[in-house]
C-alpha cells in the first residue's frame, strides 16, 4: 500500500478534479480519477457516458483501461486509486477485480455509493479481494463541482421550458 503525505493525497486529487472538470465541460457528471503507481499517474478518466454513448463509460472503468494499457498488465496490484466521487457499485467491482489495493475517494455518494454509503463492496470480506479506503480528501472540492453540474442542468432545462414557451406562444 502507497503512504502518501497529506500534500500528494490533494495533488492527485486535484488532478481528478481536473478529470472532472473536462466532464463538466460537456456536460457530464463531473467526476474525474487518476490511477497512481510509484508517484506517477498511470491511468486517467472521466465520465463520458452521453458523449461515447455507453453506459459503462465511468471515471474509474476509462482510467483502469489506460492503467491496463500503461503497465501491460490486467492486474494493477501496486496501484492507488483517486476518484472525486465515492464509486458506485459497478465502479467498485471493477476495482476489485482490477486487484487495486488502494482507493482514495473525495465525497461520499449517497445515492449511488458502493464503497460505503449504500453498498461496502471494496471491503466486504466474502469477496476475496479486500480494498483499502480513505475518503475525505477535498471533499468540499469534490462536492462542489457536482453542485455546479446540477445547478446548470436545472437552469438549461428551465431555459429550455422558456423557450419551448415562447416557441409555442409565436406559434399561435
Amino acid at each position: 500500500m502507497a503512504d502518501f503525505s497529506q500534500e500528494e493525497k490533494a495533488y492527485f486529487m486535484t488532478e481528478a478534479l481536473k478529470e472532472a472538470q473536462k466532464s463538466l465541460e460537456k456536460e457530464e457528471i463531473p467526476i474525474g480519477c487518476v490511477i497512481v503507481k510509484d508517484g506517477q499517474i498511470i491511468g486517467r478518466g472521466h465520465n463520458a457516458r452521453e458523449e461515447l454513448n455507453q453506459a459503462i463509460m465511468h471515471a474509474e472503468i476509462m482510467a483502469i483501461n489506460e492503467a491496463n494499457q500503461t503497465e501491460g498488465n490486467w492486474r494493477l496490484l501496486d496501484a492507488t486509486l483517486f476518484v472525486t466521487i465515492e464509486p458506485c457499485v459497478m465502479c467498485s467491482g471493477a476495482i476489485g477485480l482490477a486487484r487495486i489495493p488502494q482507493v482514495i475517494y473525495g465525497a461520499a455518494n449517497a445515492k449511488f455509493g458502493g464503497a460505503g454509503s449504500l453498498y461496502d463492496i471494496l471491503t466486504d470480506e466474502r469477496l476475496n479481494h479486500r480494498v483499502e479506503v480513505e475518503t475525505g480528501i477535498l471533499a468540499d472540492d469534490c462536492a462542489a463541482i457536482m453542485q455546479t453540474f446540477f445547478r446548470q442542468s436545472r437552469e438549461r432545462k428551465k431555459e429550455a421550458k422558456r423557450l419551448a414557451k415562447e416557441n409555442s406562444e409565436l406559434a399561435n
